[in-house]
């Protein structure tokens, strides 16, 4: 039988914020919220959390471990074999990886059910929300089978492709059967991420209106309290959509996987 399994990737070394994972927001850090969202997908079989084997991201596997969610460590550079070992260990090529990055406490499990729905539909290899993006930043969702990652995992040589997981399927489409789940309006513009601290006062903002009235609160919701209450938006203004890729892209270079 196949299985969907959800993988966030989770550190404590961002550049931009350190520790971010790990914020408060409304009692929870922000990497049990992320748990709890992908919790809520109806679709999702298993969640794993996959870290670093460095020691500052023992505190995260601390954590996993006491709400009872499997963490794999694995390549702090190298995130591309991070998830490829943690796949592996499902023990089984019949699965479909969601990857999910830790950094987005705002993720809507309606918008995780709807990419899986589209993928299984489709049978494609590779299903996402963002080709093209339309979805707020912060909303992006990715879905491939076990087989798509292994080709990924062979074929990828640059530093940003292995870094970010996906970029090799991303720039080499016709290899792979794909599709992408379009938002009705073009809501791109929308900055729902946590990258930099004025991110960070973004979301405490929305939390601290929405959380205690549904802690799963969704695009929806957030749509309508920013119309409601639009100077909000203006906190993390300008930001650069995907800033820490394009900086991989800057400074790529191959290496050699042996």
């Amino acid at each position: 039988m196949r299985k969907t399994v959800a993988i966030i990737q989770a550190r404590l070394g961002s550049t931009r914020l350190p520790r971010k994972v790990l914020i408060q927001l409304e009692g929870k850090t922000v990497l049990e919220h992320v748990v709890a969202r992908v919790k809520a997908s109806r679709l999702v079989d298993h969640i794993m959390v996959a870290t670093t084997n460095s020691g500052k991201d023992n505190e995260i596997v601390r954590l996993c471990r006491l709400l009872g969610v499997q963490v794999y460590t694995g390549s702090e550079d190298d995130v591309l074999d991070r998830f490829y070992q943690a796949a592996k260990l499902f023990k089984s090529r019949n699965i479909d990886i969601v990857r999910i990055t830790a950094d987005c406490p705002l993720i809507d499990p309606e918008v995780i059910n709807k990419v899986i729905e589209l993928h299984l539909r489709g049978k494609a290899d590779y299903t996402t929300n963002t080709l093209p993006e339309t979805f707020p930043d912060g909303e992006d969702v990715e879905v491939f089978t076990f087989a798509a990652l292994e080709k990924t995992w062979k074929s990828a040589t640059l530093d940003s492709e292995r870094e970010h997981v996906t970029p090799y399927i991303r720039k080499n489409l016709s290899e792979f059967k794909t599709s992408n789940l379009r938002c009705e309006a073009d809501l791109s513009k929308k900055r729902w991420t946590l990258d930099e601290e004025r991110d960070s006062e973004f979301i405490k903002t929305i939390y601290k209106d929405l959380y205690r009235k549904n802690k799963l609160f969704g695009m929806e919701d957030i749509l309508k309290y920013i119309k409601k209450h639009p100077e909000v938006e203006n906190i993390n203004k300008g930001i650069i959509r995907n800033e820490g890729y394009l900086k991989s892209l800057k400074e790529d270079k191959e290496i050699n996987l042996g």
